[in-house]
Formats: C-alpha cells, sequence, structure tokens
C-alpha cells in the first residue's frame, strides 16, 4: 500500500458559526488562487460543485466519495488529493459525517496564467531529458497519494492563506504556488513511472533507471553508475533526476529500501535485523537512524504499532 502523508489539521468552525451543515464554505480570496475551506456534518449524497479554474482537493479529515467524468464513485481519504479541471462537475457523498465527526477538505482554485506561467518557466528553463516529453500537469492522473513534499508544499499554501497577514502575503502565495505545482508534477511523473516502468524501460531512460533500481533494490547498487545506463553525463544525470523526479537518485533508493523494510517489518517473524539486510540495507545502526528520519519511529516501534 502506498503511504500517505496527512496534512496539517485546520481547526473546524464551532457549531453556531455554521451556516449550513453540508459543504459549509469558509473562503480565502488571493491574487493567484482562492482556498477553500469545507465542512460537512450530516450524512448527505449527490452534492454538486463546480469550480470555474483547476482546483487541488486534498482531504483533512472523515471521508467521501467522490464521483467524477461520469465514473464509478471512489472513497475519497485524509492524505489523498484529488485533481479536477476547470467547469468539472464534482458530485460527493458524505456517508460517515456527523455533528460528533465532520468531513473537512481543502480545495484549492488555481488560476490558469499562473499554472500555464509555471509550465512555461520549466520548459523553457528545465527542459525534461526525452525529447518528446514536457512539463504538464495530467489530467489523467488526478487521485494520488500525498508524499511528504507535497504535503509540505500544499500546508505552505494553507499557512500562508489563512495566517499571513502582511502586506507580502500575495507573493508569498504566488511563490508557495509555483512549488506546489512543481512538486504536483514530480509527484505525477514519478507515479507514471513508477505504475509503468516495465513498459516504458525500453523508450524512456529514467523509466530504465527505476526499473533496475527496482530489480536491484536487495543488492548493493553503485550510485555512481547509474549514468552510464542511462547513456548520459554524470553531472546532467543526477540534475535532470532531481528536477523530474524531485528525489536524487541517492534518495530514492532509501526510500524504496524503507518501503521495501515496512513491508518485511508487517510480518512479525521477521526481526528488525532481518528487515534491514532483506531490504538492501548493509548496517543496521544506518538502516535505524534513516528509517527513523524518514517514517518518524524506530523500525522496532513502527513493527509494534502494527502488532497492538
Amino acid at each position: 500500500m502506498q503511504e500517505k502523508f496527512q496534512l496539517q489539521a485546520i481547526p473546524v468552525n464551532t457549531e453556531h458559526s455554521l451556516s449550513t451543515l453540508v459543504e459549509n464554505r469558509s473562503a480565502y480570496t488571493l491574487e493567484n488562487c482562492e482556498l477553500n475551506v469545507f465542512e460537512t456534518r450530516q450524512e448527505a449524497e449527490n452534492v454538486a460543485l463546480v469550480f470555474k479554474d483547476l482546483v487541488l482537493t486534498s482531504m483533512l479529515r472523515g471521508k467521501k466519495v467522490m464521483h467524477l467524468f461520469g465514473n464509478k464513485g471512489f472513497d475519497y481519504l485524509p492524505g489523498e488529493t484529488v485533481i479536477v479541471p476547470p467547469n468539472e462537475e464534482m458530485i460527493i457523498d458524505f456517508p460517515e459525517a456527523r455533528l460528533e465527526n465532520p468531513t473537512q477538505c481543502i480545495a484549492l482554485a488555481i488560476a490558469e496564467e499562473h499554472i500555464q506561467s509555471t509550465i512555461d518557466m520549466l520548459n523553457e528553463r528545465y527542459p525534461k531529458v526525452e525529447p518528446q516529453a514536457i512539463w504538464q500537469l495530467d489530467k489523467q492522473m488526478f487521485h494520488l497519494c500525498n508524499n511528504s513534499e507535497l504535503a509540505d508544499s500544499i500546508n505552505r499554501v494553507i499557512r500562508i492563506s489563512i495566517n499571513d497577514k502582511t502586506r507580502e502575503k500575495d507573493i508569498l502565495t504566488s511563490l508557495a504556488l509555483r512549488e506546489l505545482l512543481v512538486r504536483l508534477m514530480q509527484t505525477q511523473a514519478r507515479t507514471l513511472i513508477e505504475a509503468n516502468y516495465k513498459k516504458m524501460a525500453g523508450s524512456n531512460r529514467f523509466a530504465h533507471i527505476i526499473q533496475y533500481i527496482k530489480e536491484s533494490i536487495r543488492e548493493k547498487i553503485d550510485v555512481e553508475k547509474l549514468s552510464d545506463k542511462a547513456c548520459m553525463s554524470r553531472a546532467n544525470f543526477f540534475r535532470k533526476f532531481k528536477e523530474e523526479f524531485g528525489y536524487t537518485p541517492a534518495d530514492y533508493i532509501l526510500k524504496e529500501r524503507i518501503r521495501l523494510s515496512k513491508q518485511y517489518l508487517q510480518n512479525p517473524l521477521n526481526s528488525v535485523t532481518q528487515a534491514c539486510y532483506m531490504a538492501g540495507f548493509h548496517n543496521l545502526n544506518y538502516f535505524i537512524r534513516a528509517f527513523k528520519k524518514e517514517v518518524g519511529t524506530t523500525p522496532k516501534a513502527f513493527q509494534s504499532s502494527l502488532l497492538n
């Protein structure tokens, strides 16, 4: 199961301040975006919502069932983000919303001009490796699990929009939006290749590298030789990998090994030492430090939490 990073909590409104129990809206309007915080406190079905701009939505608490593009509804939970194109109708069900258990999400509507200027800047200054590839928001890949970088970027926009009272608020928000859009496109690029790296390995050099890393993850990987496998100079490979995916190759390998170690730790018969070496780590103390830094807890505490 893909790990999901939840956003920082936003205090819910007091009951007497609500204008409605279904999708009560608090709006924060800025130069290039509008942040909407929605709360629902009673069960409801077929609630329609439309924005004229592209909107990034993220769940904070509770559960929705989201219907998009005329497709079957899907569960929408904290730690997840959904991208909705302009003028696309969302149909939303709230099967578990209660006064004591509100559903809360954000909807960040972003001006098209700001999105396009960010994409144009990336394509001009940081062109992708493959000649046919360009920076763009992939509207087919609309339902994402938040990674730490994407969650941090969304949190920054929320924090500035709601809490910043300075004259520079619009400037700070615009800069934070650019970072958010870059992180979003990097997340989509990584998610696409990770889901299709076997099919893409013959035509995309980074897909080929991802395939090699995944197939060799339990062995010692010489990061310095990855550029040779990508048929790129060392400097260009490391720079472009970081630009397109948001991680260095070494960071990506580390995250893959920790992800694999978490799978092994789910089996109570595997010790921390066994999970360490089976996931490709060669030093137990380093594994424990790296795991705690990435996950926020030690491997032993993580395994114990699964058993309780």
